[in-house]
């Protein structure tokens, strides 16, 4: 397939993509504005809307200026003066990223993943600052530059996902880009490349378990304090209409609960407000913003909630012990070396949780309502230090195991410094030794080497000579 139509595939999901999620943000406003406002409204202002929903879907900062009347209808502090509005609604970013997934391995299938990618992050930025620019408005408005980066880092983030899945399934592609980068990484001694890649490995799947006990724990909160959220949903009197908008809002929000209970399940936990605080050993709240899903916080501290605490070791120690599980080649590498891979976990582990921790807080409103979510430089240091005292253990763990169910006379076993999947020494039987060519090495074979054969029970023998 040739690039160019490589380039307009991309481009075009690239641009569903951002259809799509403008399209989810767009429905229940449009519904409100049937059903609530009676198509009395200017239509404009929910076309408008949509697209600040998409854009703070991604991390773009909105700046809001109220005008006098609506600011002392609601009522909170600040609220006549220009303020940010900056939480990502990450349920929108998720959508993008899966785009850019499905984009990333359908490049690489085709063979050419690097015109693919830079297709779908150029689009989808041109799309992103385009937006900002079309829908600028005294009351709300994008921050330009934000709207052409953010949204095309999250892009470029899911088709960089989606080529390293398929490189594992199906290895390297064959364009020049790709060899060229396969060609740097070759470069690397052996020990460095193993250990970079169960570094990553390890790193990814400690955050993924923490994400994933998250969930089932939010999960189980909303289960328990469900007649709590129904009370608080009836209490807002929105409507059908009203109600069918908040509800897709916390959907959109979802994720960000989810990344939410991960910092409280690691200890910093997170802030819904200046000054307040919700961790497994304090829980300290005053007014919260008025959605019905925030009746499933803790009202206190959990008890035992410090137990939480040895999660994120115990899956740094799982996942060094399942990486490192019958690698043989590397059960004589240095000390440094295996440290190395549980320290490189760690910091895989806090980058990756620091980053969604900072795209799931941010300013919601004026006032107290500046300061929302969980603290991302404390959240990225405490998910590096406990998955990386975990994962070094895991790992000299799984050397130490390697070692014992080694062979105690396997004395010719290469050095930690070699790939052992170059194949065999070139000292071995029928093997010409590295940077020899055939021909010299034919030269030099013994007359043994040429004996002649001859049949034998239908077997084949040298005779040498006889």
């Amino acid at each position: 397939m040739r690039r160019t139509t490589i380039a307009l595939l991309a481009a075009l999901e690239a641009t569903v993509a951002v259809l799509v999620g403008l399209g989810l943000a767009l429905v229940p406003l449009m519904l409100l504005w049937a059903v609530h406002f009676g198509l009395a409204a200017p239509i404009e202002v929910f076309l408008r809307a949509s697209a600040d929903i998409w854009l703070l879907g991604h991390g773009v900062d909105v700046v809001v200026q109220l005008d006098p009347a609506t600011a002392a209808t609601v009522g909170v502090a600040g609220a006549d003066e220009p303020f940010t509005v900056g939480i990502a609604l990450l349920g929108f970013a998720a959508l993008t990223f899966l785009f850019g997934l499905r984009i990333g391995r359908r490049a690489t299938a085709t063979g050419t993943p690097i015109v693919g990618a830079v297709s779908a992050v150029l689009v989808t930025a041109l799309l992103g600052a385009a937006l900002a620019v079309l829908v600028a408005h005294p009351i709300a408005q994008p921050v330009l530059w934000q709207a052409a980066v953010l949204p095309s880092l999250v892009m470029g983030g899911g088709v960089l996902a989606g080529v390293a899945v398929a490189f594992g399934r199906s290895g390297w592609a064959t364009d020049a880009a790709t060899s060229a980068v396969r060609d740097r990484l070759d470069t690397l001694p052996f020990v460095a490349w193993a250990g970079i890649r169960s570094a990553i490995r390890i790193g990814v799947g400690s955050a993924v378990g923490v994400l994933g006990v998250a969930a089932a724990m939010l999960a189980v909160r909303i289960v328990i304090d469900h007649p709590t959220i129904i009370g608080l949903s009836q209490t807002l009197g929105a409507g059908v209409d009203g109600g069918i908008a908040i509800t897709l809002v916390e959907l959109a929000l979802l994720p960000n609960l989810v990344v939410w209970a991960g910092s409280w399940m690691l200890g910093p936990g997170f802030a819904i407000g200046a000054g307040t605080i919700v961790s497994p050993s304090v829980t300290l709240i005053g007014p919260v913003p008025g959605l019905p899903i925030l009746g499933a916080l803790p009202p206190d501290g959990a008890p035992l909630g410090v137990l939480w605490l040895a999660l994120p070791v115990l899956l740094g120690f799982g996942g060094a012990v399942l990486v490192g599980r019958g690698k043989r080649e590397r059960d004589r590498e240095p000390w440094w070396a295996t440290l190395s891979v549980g320290g490189g976990a760690g910091v895989v582990a806090g980058l990756l949780m620091g980053a969604l921790a900072w795209g799931a807080g941010g300013a919601v409103g004026p006032g107290n309502l500046i300061d929302v979510g969980p603290d991302p430089l404390l959240v990225a240091g405490v998910t590096a230090a406990s998955v990386g005292v975990g994962a070094i253990a895991g790992a000299f763990a799984a050397r130490a195991r390697s070692r014992g169910a080694g062979d105690p006379d396997d004395t010719a076993r290469r050095p930690w410094w070699r790939d052992d999947r170059a194949g065999a020494s070139a000292e071995e039987p029928g093997e010409v030794p590295a940077g020899r060519s055939p021909d010299a090495a034919n030269a030099e074979r013994t007359p043994a080497d040429e004996a002649e054969t001859v049949e034998l029970d239908g077997l084949t023998r040298g005779s040498h000579g006889r």
